[in-house]
């Protein structure tokens, strides 16, 4: 029975409560709906304020609050995971008020959106490359924010999943080898743009062998006339990788390309 009653009461409340926004939405008291807006907000019910902010935003164009409003709805998307439309808004503030009281925090917040809709590495990384441009722009507008170390850091992690995709994009290269066509050409060009752009990657060894790799099987399956050259450039591969990683994981693998490549040179 004490159940039954707490159950009613909490519908009767729940209904009431339904009931009164109902009647908010249809109201044409603006400054009322502003108010409730910014108190569903602090209740976490991003729903609600957002369609609130949202109904009168167009009637605060041109006031004070209006800044305010729009950095609140694109915080409520952002808040209920709908990146995409939090990104829209936060730009929208951030070309709308480039120098409002949001305006920094906007600004992050467009590369964070993007960072969160980052997908695995295996798939499209518009998202990334997006999250990455956002951050770079917004350190370069704000050198001085405390949230630069974090920028900072989400574009390097960004980086290193760019990395990773190129890295498994030279792997299957790689496993393709001459299969309708000189594969391993490609992993070695795919994999030396990655060093290339991103230097400092955490890759950087595994990306450094597979171009010794694919030289290495270029010259191995390589026609008599083209061996004794790509043995050759497989050594210089070689001293690159053994230079830059004297005691790397891949030693003992590099080692026996190296004898390998130098046993196949006619002279």
């Amino acid at each position: 029975m004490k159940r039954n009653i707490i159950y009613i009461i909490s519908l009767v409340l729940a209904l009431s409560s339904c009931t009164g926004y109902q009647k908010l939405l249809k109201s044409n008291d603006y400054q009322l709906k502003y108010t409730k807006a910014k108190e569903y907000y602090q209740k976490k019910d991003y729903l609600r304020a957002s369609t609130l902010l949202e109904d009168i935003a167009p009637f605060f164009k041109g006031t004070q609050d209006a800044d305010n409003i729009l950095y609140l709805i694109a915080d409520c998307y952002y808040n209920n995971k709908n990146y995409e439309t939090a990104i829209n808004y936060y730009t929208s503030y951030c070309n709308n008020y480039p120098k409002g009281s949001h305006a920094i925090e906007s600004r992050y917040m467009v590369g964070f959106c993007y960072y969160k809709e980052s997908p695995d590495p295996r798939l499209d990384q518009t998202a990334t490359h997006k999250s990455i441009e956002a951050f770079q722009i917004f350190m370069e507008l704000y050198p001085y924010s405390e949230r630069v170390s974090e920028a900072s850091k989400y574009v390097l992690e960004l980086e290193n999943k760019l990395v990773y995709k190129a890295l498994l994009n030279a792997r299957l290269y790689y496993k393709l080898g001459l299969y309708q066509g000189n594969n391993y050409k490609s992993a070695i060009i795919v994999a030396g743009n990655a060093l290339k752009d991103y230097p400092y990657s955490n890759y950087r060894e595994e990306l450094s062998f597979l171009i010794l790799e694919a030289k290495y099987m270029q010259a191995v399956k390589s026609i008599e006339t083209k061996k004794d050259e790509r043995y050759r450039e497989t050594i210089d591969e070689y001293y690159v990788y053994a230079g830059e990683y004297p005691n790397g994981k891949f030693k003992k693998d590099a080692e026996k390309i190296f004898e390998d490549s130098k046993k196949n040179i006619k002279n």
